[in-house]
């Protein structure tokens, strides 16, 4: 029979229970912040505002006291966020937009590790004076967009790019490792054999495994133990892979961020797609397109959650509550949306950008978390609304909307690297037009200017480097 307080929404048993010793204190904060009533008080706590440009990368120290973020204007800046309060603030050595920022564990908050659009990965190296010293710990040779560092260690961390490689870093020494490059699996019909890379994440209950994913449809997971350290085409074996049956052969999706819960459950989001969440038994093993047919109709599929819409950013993901009772992402129409992972059930929609939210950051012990998009501060979200209704009013024309939008997506997908070499072809055009009509005096250059909110693509080609970047605003790379 089902606890009492598992049935009660607004969670009256627990605190019942907690007060005549019923339940231990531990357990009581577990389960009442896992309430859907803690869910649906979330609102607004307040702004981190000092970026001068959008908000790439939002992460909580392991205390949770503190708060690290990066920004296309290239700082980091570390906040007391609980006094919304600037501790740090230091110019990162990227000359490009910093997409992940992340604090080390167990180096008393003194270390923090950056990748940037620029392809860097990057050292800031914290001292008790205020100083701050930098310095480059890798390259790849497109974008960075994700970190994935070891739980529990002070030195160990990974990082994916869009050049298809994944390199192991140890801070104990002076140089990255490549551990492989990522290619299409056998068999597969794409044409390109890379595949650029937008997320990796560590499994916390088994760090020997992490998955990657990025420009085709499946999540591929492997094991450390079995990488060859040596980047060779042999070495990307992966151990298991994972994708809805109905987005095989899609080649117009692609991954753009995912997320282990504390039960290896693994959560994905798709371009214009939705969001699923795999068991640890649903997956589809190293070659998913050798599986037979009769075969592949037998696996369960993922629970699936709609209502929101991925289109026009690299947008992440999450998992939410003291057990990752809850599933979060942001949305191209700027709302948060949050469901019951059990069931998918939607409970809780805010409004959390005025364009668009791309990544959320959950607090690691408190009902709280920090999002981050297209605005240039960081909004911090705890329980403490009064009578905020849990769905806007309009919640189903806003659902409507993203699924039209979803469904109108037109069938051919450009890549960044190919509608930034359009944009300069017509803006060439266009330049030589003026230019023989009214003379080139005449003619004022805006090529450093940034689209209005950010938005825009990135100069940095993925074979670029530092003395042939352009624009470096790509909050709205497709």
């Amino acid at each position: 029979m089902e606890a009492p307080y598992k049935r009660l929404k607004h969670g009256t048993t627990q605190i019942f229970h907690r007060e005549v010793g019923l339940s231990p204190p531990r357990n009581f904060t577990r389960r009442f912040s896992a309430s859907e009533l803690m869910v649906e008080k979330l609102n607004l706590y307040g702004k981190l505002l000092g970026h001068d440009s959008c908000v790439n990368a939002i992460e909580f120290n392991s205390a949770g006291n503190l708060l690290v973020s990066g920004s296309d204007d290239m700082q980091v800046m570390v906040w007391d966020w609980g006094t919304k309060t600037k501790r740090v603030s230091y110019h990162s050595g990227h000359y490009d937009n910093i997409f992940q920022a992340r604090i080390m564990p167990f180096s008393d908050d003194q270390r923090i590790v950056t990748s940037s659009a620029d392809g860097q990965v990057r050292l800031g190296q914290l001292s008790e004076n205020g100083t701050v010293y930098t310095k480059r710990l890798g390259k790849h040779l497109g974008r960075v967009y994700k970190l994935a560092v070891e739980p529990g260690s002070p030195y160990i961390f990974y990082s994916c790019s869009e050049d298809g490689f994944v390199n192991h870093f140890d801070m104990r020494t002076d140089s990255s490792t490549k551990l492989f490059y990522c290619t299409v699996l056998a068999d597969s019909k794409r044409h390109l054999n890379t595949i650029k890379l937008n997320a990796i994440e560590i499994d916390s209950r088994n760090p020997n495994y992490f998955a990657v994913g990025g420009s085709d449809e499946y999540a591929r997971v492997y094991d450390i133990r079995k990488c060859q350290w040596n980047a060779s085409c042999q070495a990307d074996v992966p151990v298991n892979t994972f994708c809805p049956r109905h987005l095989m052969g899609n080649e117009s999706v692609h991954i753009t961020g995912l997320a282990y819960s504390n039960m290896s459950e693994l959560l994905l989001t798709y371009n214009d797609e939705l969001i699923y969440v795999f068991q640890k038994n649903m997956g589809m093993g190293p070659s998913p397109v050798s599986i037979q047919p009769e075969d592949l109709q037998k696996m369960e599929d993922p629970q699936v959650y709609m209502g929101h819409r991925n289109s026009q950013t690299i947008k992440g993901v999450n998992f939410f509550g003291p057990n990752h009772e809850y599933v979060m992402s942001g949305s191209d129409c700027g709302h948060i949306f949050i469901w019951k992972k059990q069931g998918a059930k939607l409970v809780r929609v805010m409004l959390g950008d005025q364009d668009v939210v791309n990544q959320l950051e959950p607090h690691p012990h408190l009902p709280i978390f920090a999002t981050c998009g297209i605005e240039k501060s960081v909004k911090l979200w705890t329980p403490i609304a009064s009578e905020a209704p849990p769905l806007p009013g309009n919640i189903e024309k806003i659902m409507e909307s993203n699924k039209q939008g979803r469904e109108a997506q037109p069938l051919l997908t450009l890549g960044p690297d190919v509608i930034m070499h359009l944009l300069r072809m017509q803006r060439r055009q266009s330049l030589a037009y003026i230019e023989r009509r009214y003379g080139r005096d005449d003619v004022e250059s805006d090529e450093d200017e940034r689209g209005a909110h950010g938005s825009g693509f990135s100069g940095v080609d993925a074979s670029s480097d530092e003395g042939s970047r352009e624009n470096p605003s790509d909050c709205n790379v497709n």
